[in-house]
């Protein structure tokens, strides 16, 4: 079935990237890691951040380090949560570099994995496989 096959290949890619079987693959690997990594450190430092600037507030609901960890996480995954916006001028800042933040990793997530993909399309083509496996 195509269903079947499509799905095979894409979970055949994925442990490839995994176990970075070609150099293309590390280098996938690589920046999703990096990509990953990085954010996790961001978003630690923005809700140590984030509770320095809103702790004090009157009418703050960051009254915690973990309701900082908790509002900068869901800020940084563009869910949002049920608190409300930063009050502190600074608080307000840190909320809009998260955002910028968040809309650029996301970029660079889409970059990577097509350059990935072009990257595997041409791999692909110069062995004489058909773009399938």
């Amino acid at each position: 079935m195509y269903l079947v096959r499509v799905l095979g290949e894409a979970a055949a890619e994925v442990r490839d990237v995994l176990r970075a079987e070609t150099p293309t693959h590390g280098r996938l690997r690589d920046r999703l890691v990096a990509i990953a990594l990085v954010t996790v450190g961001v978003d630690v430092i923005c809700a140590v951040l984030a509770f320095l600037f809103e702790h004090h507030q009157k009418q703050t609901q960051i009254e915690s380090l973990g309701g900082a960890l908790f509002w900068t996480t869901t800020q940084m995954l563009t869910v949002s949560s049920n608190l409300q916006n930063p009050i502190s001028f600074a608080g307000r800042v840190l909320d809009v570099v998260m955002e910028i933040y968040a809309i650029t990793v996301i970029g660079s997530l889409a970059g990577a994995l097509g350059a990935f993909l072009v990257k595997r399309g041409e791999e692909l083509d110069a062995v004489g496989k058909p773009a399938s496996r």
